[in-house]
């Protein structure tokens, strides 16, 4: 980074760049959001693009990838909060409302386009690893929460739970009128698996 920028400037541009790439993504998708677009609404010349992200692409897999955090974050707290160890239900319910919350969110048309999709087959593989390893991750964390879990499983469940987000690709095909019906009973049946684990 130049030494003309201090440490709270480029924290600024960062956030700025972030924040922008995640409406764009909303906005435009993938394919059609583009560094000159982005350098214009964040008010930086490209070149100072370049010092913060090799590429569009590495930015967006920050905003997907911190969106995926926040989420992920809601739930360990949601869990944490509770007075007692969630049951099926419960914990059903909540995973439930954050996948909602995903569905409301800009990731599935980007789902819908394909271009989620071609995204993840142009990443450098080391990073849809390292996004599968980060979910194991947090899957190992919310094991925790709950006594008795043995972590040896995390992977196997964290996959679980990709193969139920990946369902938003077919909502039209499972049908709208049964899609939240449907997706429910699948988080049912990971939870239920997941609390006899223990």
């Amino acid at each position: 980074m130049p030494k003309s920028f201090s440490e709270q400037e480029k924290a600024y541009i960062l956030e700025r760049l972030l924040a922008e790439a995640k409406k764009c993504l909303a906005q435009y998708g993938i394919r059609k959001t583009t560094v000159d677009e982005l350098v214009r609404r964040v008010g930086i010349p490209k070149g100072t693009f370049y010092l913060f992200y090799e590429s569009k692409e590495r930015l967006l897999f920050d905003v997907i990838l911190q969106f995926n955090d926040d989420i992920q974050n809601e739930l360990l707290t949601e869990i944490s909060a509770l007075a007692n160890v969630p049951d099926v239900d419960t914990l059903t319910d909540i995973i439930f409302r954050l996948y909602r919350r995903l569905d409301d969110s800009f990731l599935p048309r980007l789902l819908q386009d394909g271009e989620l999709e071609f995204f993840m087959r142009t990443l450098p593989p080391e990073l849809s690893k390292l996004h599968a390893e980060h979910d194991d991750s947090r899957v190992r964390e919310l094991l925790k929460l709950l006594p008795g879990m043995h972590e040896a499983r995390a992977e196997v469940f964290s996959a679980a739970l990709r193969c139920v987000f990946l369902t938003l690709l077919y909502k039209s095909e499972i049908g709208e009128a049964i899609y939240d019906e449907t997706l429910r009973i699948l988080i049912r049946g990971i939870v239920i698996q997941l609390l006899e684990e223990r």
